[in-house]
C-alpha cells in the first residue's frame, strides 16, 4: 500500500524537490506552503507521514505539530535550518515531533528516516512469543490496540514513544543496551545516534512514571542501558 506524505514547506523550490524525490521512491505526495494550509491539508489528505518545516508563515511549524498531535499519532519529521541540539529534540518531543533533520537535507539520509518513521508507525503487530500487554493499578499498556493509560487516563504517545514503551513491555526484567534500543526502536538507520535512548527515555518517563525523577518502571543500568520493572516486583513504598 502506497504511503501518503504531506510536505509543509514555504520554500516552493525545496518543496517541489522533496515532492519529486518522494514520488521517485513510490510515495504519494501533497504539498502545502504555510502552516494554516498545511493543517487544512492534513485533515483532507490524511497522510501517513508529515514532513514539516519549523519556520512557516501564518502558523509556525511548532503550532502545526501541536495541532496535529492533538488529533493524531501520525509521525512528524520536522525540518530546521539550524543545528539541532539536545534541547531542540526535547522541545520537539514536548510538541509531539518524532524526528528532526537539518536543511539542506541529504537525500539518502532523508529517505532512510522517512522509511524508518513509516516502519515504526506501522509496527503494530507484536511478536506472538512476547508479552502484548502490561497493567497494574497505575499503568496499562495494550500493544495490539496501541493504547496506554496512566492512572486510568488515556495518554497519547508519538509512534516513537509507543515503540519504545512497547519494547520495554515486551522484555520485562531484561537489560536492554543503548545499542539494542537503537536497533529495535529506531532501526539500523540510527545506530550512531547514541544520545537518542537517553533523551527519549527521559521524556517517556515524564509521561508514564508516578515520579519521573525517581522512576519505578524504567530503571537505569548506568553505562549499559535500561530495564523495565513490573510494579508488582517493586517493594511497597513506605
Amino acid at each position: 500500500m502506497t504511503a501518503r506524505v504531506l510536505v509543509i514547506e514555504d520554500d516552493k523550490e525545496l518543496a517541489r524537490l522533496l515532492q519529486l524525490d518522494l514520488r521517485q521512491h513510490g510515495y504519494e505526495v501533497a504539498l502545502a506552503h504555510d502552516g494554516l494550509e498545511g493543517l487544512r491539508a492534513f485533515h483532507s489528505v490524511k497522510p501517513d507521514l508529515v514532513v514539516l518545516d519549523i519556520a512557516l508563515p501564518i502558523m509556525d511549524g511548532r503550532t502545526v505539530c501541536q495541532r496535529i498531535r492533538e488529533l493524531s499519532n501520525t509521525p512528524v519529521l520536522m525540518m530546521t535550518a539550524h543545528a539541532v541540539t539536545e534541547e531542540d529534540i526535547v522541545q520537539g518531543l514536548n510538541i509531539g515531533a518524532d524526528e528532526f533533520m537539518i536543511k539542506p537535507l541529504r537525500n539518502m539520509e532523508f529517505q532512510a528516516r522517512v522509511k524508518a518513521l513509516l516502519r515504526r508507525a506501522r509496527s503494530a503487530d507484536p511478536d506472538k512469543d512476547l508479552p502484548t500487554q502490561y497493567h497494574d493499578e497505575y499503568l496499562a499498556v495494550d500493544i495490539p490496540l496501541r493504547q496506554v493509560s496512566v492512572a486510568k487516563e488515556d495518554i497519547r504517545l508519538t509512534p516513537t514513544e509507543f515503540k519504545l514503551l512497547a519494547t520495554f513491555v515486551q522484555h520485562p526484567g531484561e537489560v536492554l543496551t543503548f545499542q539494542q534500543l537503537l536497533e529495535q526502536v529506531w532501526g539500523f538507520e540510527y545506530t550512531r545516534e547514541h544520545h537518542y535512548p537517553r533523551i527519549y527515555v527521559s521524556h517517556l518517563r515524564r509521561k508514564i512514571e508516578p515520579d519521573f525523577k525517581n522512576p519505578t518502571y524504567i530503571q537505569s543500568e548506568y553505562g549499559i542501558g535500561y530495564r523495565f520493572t513490573r510494579r508488582d516486583s517493586i517493594p511497597d513504598e513506605v
